[in-house]
Formats: structure tokens, C-alpha cells, sequence
């Protein structure tokens, strides 16, 4: 679009009126930006842009002005009609002119109100494949907001569908892009896909048929580079906090390559810590269980129960990451009994660090694991586990107590509780559970409330000793380990 030349003295009228306008704190009302550009209507401004005047300052000057103006209503309103800006922009060398581009295109699709119009926008324009170009080839800042923009596309009508056409033939795809890039572009499509999945079960069930989560497995697969494969960890780490990750990825070869990482004594620690917490995460629903086979489940639980036993390993993130994954996977009723019968025994870590000693965090991972598997994060109705699971839970504290100084279950309690605030609460939050029944009993031994108070024990940390004696010693398992 063609703007008339200015004089010099206009130019620089224009450009002090464009300093001031952009440096106002905050956003302006729909009025000043009318006012402003009947004043200077927006083919100047942008003229300006296309000019080739040298002057010092002038594409900070009025970037940053146009930015101010897109961002209001008003101003978006006329951004259908310039499309072409928004594409030539895209296309621009400068970096200001750039990311003054992504940022209309992402007042365009926040504030324009039709979007049918804006889709068509994009379509007209092929602003999506540009997009794209700026995702992958951008600066930080450029490929940052690109991002936030395909997000922005895939939440309106029909926007998706320029993302995944319906007939899977689109303009572009990812696969084929990412396979032609550097490995920092393809971490960035990775980010993309990961929060193109977030948007809907409808945008994830996309991804899965366009096998885009295969773009993970590549990238996991190849091991030779710990800054790039940590770097699709993280990035799957995110996906995996979706409610419905799970549904997809279990159908994937992703948990068993997960599995590899944490086998993989030569990867580096963190990269190990951070593939624990993804399969913690995988699994920590009761329908993950329905989604995949056992033998899977079970090589997984043997990988972290390696990982716990390596006494060479004193790496406190790696086990502290190992005891949550293990209280995500017991998080459900179902979870919780598969750690407890498993043939693993990978569940006796959890007892274990509990109550031992070998490091606050450690323990206080331990601790909210523990939990987890007890129920803590359950309904009120799926705190119970199956007879099987509740015995070999109580089988657990009697052998960690039996090989511990203090010989008993109510001592080893009593020693964690007169540890530090932390570790009481996260000793509360499991043994208070069952509480409320126990005490309805109305049988208390007034032995046990003497010897706690009479050791000065408060009176809430004695109700959950008794409770511990109760539940452990006064009904102890049938074939007493002991």
C-alpha cells in the first residue's frame, strides 16, 4: 500500500508525535488512537516504514508506536485490511519490523472480532507458513511470540484448520519441517507442539494422527547430545501435565524409550531425573493402566528401583525425583496396590526413606510419596487398597522398623515427629488419614496418651501416634514379620 511522500518537517513531526504516543504507560483507549490517527493515519506510519530515509531511531520509533496502536480495538479493526503489511513485515530483515508483525497478527486474532475475517486474513496472506519461518528461524523474542500466536490461531473457529487442513494435505507440516532444521528449531517445533496439545482433546487427537509425538521419540532416541535430549525432556515434561496426555503418549513408544533413559547408566543424572518424573507423570492416572501392558509398567518400576539401589549414585535430585515418581504412580487406588504387590518391591524405598535419615529432601520426598500411595490425593472412597496391597503395606513398616535402632513402628514414628515442622506435617498428612474412624472407637489406650504426653509430645502429634500403634501394632499383619 502506497503512502504519499512527507516533507522533512513533517517526518519529524511525525516521528515526536510517535515517541510520545509510544512511551505513554500502559495501553490507550480506543479514542486517543482515533485521535491519533486522524492525525496521522496509519499509510504514513507505515510509508514511513517502507521509506528509505535515514533517519536515526526511526524504526524503534514507530514500531513501537504501531504497537501501541494494534493493541487497542480500534486499531486491530483495521488490521484485515492490512494483510499485506503483516506479510511484508514478516518477511522483513529488520527485527523490529518483524516482531512488529507477529504482534499485529496476534492483535489481529485476539481483538479483530470476526473470525471468520481473520481467518480468511491468514489464508489470503499465507501468514501461517510464515509464522512458522519466524518459530523456527527467529530470535528468542520473534520466536516466542510466533508461538504464542499459533496458539492463538488454534483457539478460534476454524483457526485449527489452517494448522491441520482436514484433508492432512496443509501448506506445511511440522514432521517434514522439523526433519529439515537445526536441532534448536526442532526443540522449538517440539514447544509448539506441546502447546498446540494443551489447547484442546481436539487439537491433541491432530497431533496424534499427524504422528507429530513420533518427533519426541526422535529426538529422545538419540542420546548423543545431553543438552538437546534434555532439552525434548523438558519439553515433554510440559505436554505430560495435560489431563489427557496420557491418552496419547501411552500409545506411543515413548514410556518404554523413558525407560531406556533411567537404564542408561552413562546419561547424565539430570536427564535421568527429569525422564522419572515423566513416567511418574505418565502413569499417575487409573485409566494410564488400561492404556498399556504391564510388562511395560513392570520394566519401568525395575528401572527406578535400580536407579534407588545404585549405592555409588548420591545424587539427591535423582533419588528425590525417583520417590515423587513413585508417589505419582501411587497417586490412584490402582497405582498404589501395583507398587505395593509388584515383584519389584520398588514401594519399600518410599517406607524406607520415610524414615531414615540420609538427607532432608530425601526424606521429605519420601514422606509426600508415601502419602500418595496411603491416599492422601484420593477421594474418600478409593483411600482403601485391596487386602493384598494393605498387608504388604503394613509388612513394609514393620521391616523398615525391625531393621532401624528404634525396633519398633510407634519409636520410628515417634522419631520422625520430633524432627523438624516439615517432615511433622508431611508425617500428618499420611498417618491422618484414617484417622477419623479410629478415633470414633472410642478405644484409646490411656497407656500410649500417657507416655506421649507425658514426653511432651503435643496433643495432635500424639492423636497420630496413637493412630499409628492402633492401625500397626494393635492390628498388625497376620504372619507378623516380626
Amino acid at each position: 500500500m502506497e503512502a504519499p511522500a512527507m516533507e522533512p518537517g513533517e517526518m519529524e513531526a511525525m516521528l515526536r508525535a510517535a515517541a510520545e504516543f509510544a512511551s505513554y504507560p500502559g495501553a490507550h483507549g480506543d479514542d486517543a488512537v482515533k485521535q491519533f490517527l486522524e492525525q496521522f493515519p496509519l499509510p504514513k506510519l507505515l510509508g514511513a516504514l517502507q521509506s528509505e530515509a535515514d533517519v536515526p531511531g526511526m524504526d524503534e520509533t514507530v514500531t513501537a508506536c504501531l504497537d501501541k496502536v494494534f493493541s487497542s480495538r480500534y486499531g486491530a479493526s483495521f488490521l484485515p485490511s492490512y494483510g499485506a503489511f503483516i506479510q511484508a513485515g514478516l518477511l522483513a530483515n529488520s527485527k523490529n519490523i518483524r516482531q512488529l508483525a507477529c504482534k499485529a497478527m496476534i492483535h489481529l486474532l485476539d481483538k479483530a472480532g470476526d473470525s471468520a475475517v481473520v481467518v480468511d486474513t491468514f489464508v489470503q496472506h499465507n501468514l501461517y507458513p510464515l509464522l512458522i519461518n519466524c518459530l523456527t528461524e527467529g530470535d528468542e523474542e520473534i520466536s516466542a511470540i510466533s508461538l504464542d500466536g499459533i496458539k492463538r490461531l488454534a483457539q478460534i473457529p476454524k483457526g485449527i484448520e489452517i494448522i491441520f487442513p482436514p484433508n492432512g494435505q496443509g501448506s506445511v507440516q511440522l514432521d517434514k519441517v522439523a526433519a529439515q532444521s537445526s536441532s534448536m528449531a526442532r526443540i522449538r517445533i517440539l514447544s509448539l507442539i506441546a502447546k498446540l496439545f494443551a489447547v484442546s482433546t481436539y487439537t491433541a487427537t491432530a497431533i496424534f494422527d499427524s504422528n507429530l509425538l513420533s518427533l519426541f521419540e526422535d529426538e529422545i532416541k538419540d542420546r548423543r547430545d545431553m543438552l538437546k535430549t534434555l532439552s525434548a525432556l523438558e519439553v515433554l515434561y510440559e505436554l505430560v501435565e495435560h489431563p489427557h496426555s496420557n491418552i496419547f503418549l501411552l500409545k506411543t513408544n515413548l514410556l518404554q524409550l523413558i525407560v531406556d533413559v533411567i537404564n542408561d547408566s552413562s546419561a547424565d543424572s539430570i536427564v535421568r531425573s527429569r525422564a522419572t518424573l515423566i513416567s511418574g507423570r505418565l502413569l499417575s492416572s487409573a485409566d494410564a493402566f488400561m492404556a498399556i501392558d504391564q510388562n511395560c509398567v513392570t520394566n519401568l518400576l525395575l528401572a527406578i528401583d535400580k536407579l534407588l539401589k545404585m549405592e555409588e549414585s548420591q545424587n539427591t535430585d535423582e533419588t528425590e525425583s525417583a520417590l515423587e515418581a513413585l508417589g505419582l504412580i501411587g497417586t490412584t487406588s490402582v497405582g498404589a496396590c501395583l507398587l505395593l504387590t509388584d515383584s519389584s518391591n520398588a514401594a519399600r524405598h518410599v517406607v524406607e526413606a520415610s524414615f531414615g535419615r540420609q538427607g532432608r529432601g530425601k526424606q521429605l520426598a519420601a514422606l509426600h510419596a508415601f502419602g500418595s500411595i496411603c491416599g492422601v490425593d484420593r477421594r474418600e472412597d478409593q483411600i482403601k487398597l485391596d487386602n493384598q496391597a494393605e498387608e504388604r503395606l503394613k509388612r513394609l513398616v514393620y521391616t523398615t522398623a525391625r531393621n532401624s535402632p528404634k525396633l519398633t513402628p510407634s519409636a520410628l514414628l515417634l522419631s520422625v515427629l520430633q524432627q523438624d515442622p516439615d517432615i511433622r506435617i508431611a508425617v500428618s498428612s499420611t498417618c491422618l488419614l484414617n484417622l477419623e474412624p479410629v478415633w470414633n472407637t472410642g478405644s484409646f489406650p490411656d497407656f500410649i496418651w500417657d507416655i506421649t504426653i507425658s514426653r511432651g509430645i503435643p496433643i495432635f502429634q500424639a492423636g497420630l501416634l496413637t493412630y499409628f500403634i492402633l492401625n500397626i501394632y494393635f492390628y498388625p499383619p497376620v504372619a507378623d514379620p516380626l
